[in-house]
């Protein structure tokens, strides 16, 4: 019984990633497993591309809010991770988002103390996450950052800015603490 709810599991999720290549600004590669309770939504505008082997798990949450999210190939965006695409985000092949990660490409602009913040809109530089990087669990990825390829970001960390390629940062702001290739 139990190999049979699998399989259906496994089915329903693939369709839900054919399903939404039905909706305008989504588009879903093959062999992609999207699980229920995930949300893809493009508010605003903007699109969502999501490559080929890709799994985005219940509760993860991709909203465009104008900008665009680029996710390529053989990514994983785990439970509770939020983008939002603002300022844009692209996420190249190999990529690994733990649970509870927030990547947020735009922050608020506060510069005027007599205008409310919300009223004085927002910068926008975006982000690009490259290839093989794996984000712990609770990292938050703020707006203009490029994590390099082979970094290693560790747990509730947050980056403030762009990385060194195959280093393990760490920490709030996250700082390089080792390299991968001088081990």
């Amino acid at each position: 019984m139990k190999n049979y709810i699998e399989d259906f599991n496994y089915y329903r999720a693939r369709l839900r990633g054919i399903l939404y290549n039905l909706l305008p600004g989504i588009k879903i590669g093959r062999r992609t497993l999207i699980e229920p309770g995930a949300q893809l939504r493009c508010q605003y505008g903007g699109t969502i591309t999501i490559g080929d082997n890709c799994i985005i798990c219940k509760g993860a949450i991709l909203q465009t809010h104008g900008g665009n999210i680029v996710l390529r190939n053989h990514c994983t965006i785990n439970p509770y991770a939020v983008i939002y695409g603002q300022g844009g985000v692209e996420i190249f092949d190999g990529v690994r988002i733990a649970a509870q990660v927030v990547i947020v490409p735009s922050n608020h602009i506060f510069s005027d103390p007599n205008t409310f913040i919300y009223m004085q809109g927002l910068s926008k530089k975006g982000i690009k996450i490259e290839e093989d990087v794996w984000l712990g669990s609770g990292v938050k990825v703020l707006d203009g950052v490029k994590i390099s390829k082979g970094c290693v970001i560790g747990a509730n960390s947050v980056v403030t800015k762009s990385t060194d390629p195959m280093g393990v940062y760490a920490g709030i702001p996250a700082k390089k603490i080792k390299s991968r290739t001088s081990e």
